[in-house]
């Protein structure tokens, strides 16, 4: 696996966080950013600080085993962590996972909904599938266990009552998967209010997902 520069891990993760709060995507100190700079060494967002003053420096450098390597003194990873590395654990494939709480993906659990995978062809394309993870208490390990099945299944899952997470081989990989969901959640909800909705055909699906598979790089 090639080495990350953690300069510039920091860095992004700072951008991709004002982003995603700027959006709504996160509020006030909730949500963690994770990125792994090698074998062994990943970097998180500390945990309970304001998202919109986060500073590079204050992001924390762990083990496989969420043991602190490099952190400011006071700051703790994020109580997400164990999620974090299970995430990693699942897929050699990926070098970094968003979780966010997105209103109207989330409201989807809440109502007990699954999400709507035949109504917008980018989602169908770019996201192939978004599971859910059954509800867990957050920051637990059974948290953590509970991404096991869906992390494998996609990149991109929602967390029952409790955000998403997207991952990706770059942060901006996962941030376009979380907007993607998030817009397509919005879609939904707007459709519904005025009146039935009329999803993609079976065929037409049929037709995106191979789209999807090529674009996804899963062929």
């Amino acid at each position: 696996m090639e080495p990350i520069n953690e300069e510039f891990a920091r860095a992004e993760i700072i951008r991709i966080t004002q982003i995603v709060t700027a959006q709504g995507l996160v509020r006030s100190n909730d949500g963690n950013i994770s990125v792994r700079l090698d074998e062994d060494r990943f970097l998180m967002t500390p945990s309970g600080v304001y998202k919109m003053t986060m500073e590079a420096d204050d992001l924390i450098v762990v083990d496989w085993e969420g043991n602190v390597i490099k952190g400011r003194p006071g700051l703790k990873p994020t109580s997400e962590t164990q999620m974090h590395l299970e995430a990693y654990r699942q897929r050699a494939d990926i070098r970094a996972v968003l979780h966010a709480h997105p209103i109207y993906a989330t409201s989807l659990t809440i109502a007990g909904l699954p999400f709507p995978m035949d109504i917008i062809p980018e989602a169908a394309i770019g996201l192939g599938s978004v599971p859910v993870a059954e509800y867990a208490t957050p920051g637990s390990r059974e948290l953590a266990d509970s991404i096991q099945g869906p992390i494998r299944q996609s990149k991109n899952i929602i967390l029952s009552h409790h955000g998403t997470i997207t991952a990706g081989n770059t942060l901006e990989e996962a941030l376009i998967a979380l907007e993607r969901i998030e817009h397509t959640a919005h879609s939904y909800f707007v459709s519904r209010s005025f009146g039935e909705i009329v999803p993609l055909s079976e065929e037409e699906l049929g037709k995106l997902q191979i789209i999807g598979r090529k674009v996804r790089g899963e062929v």
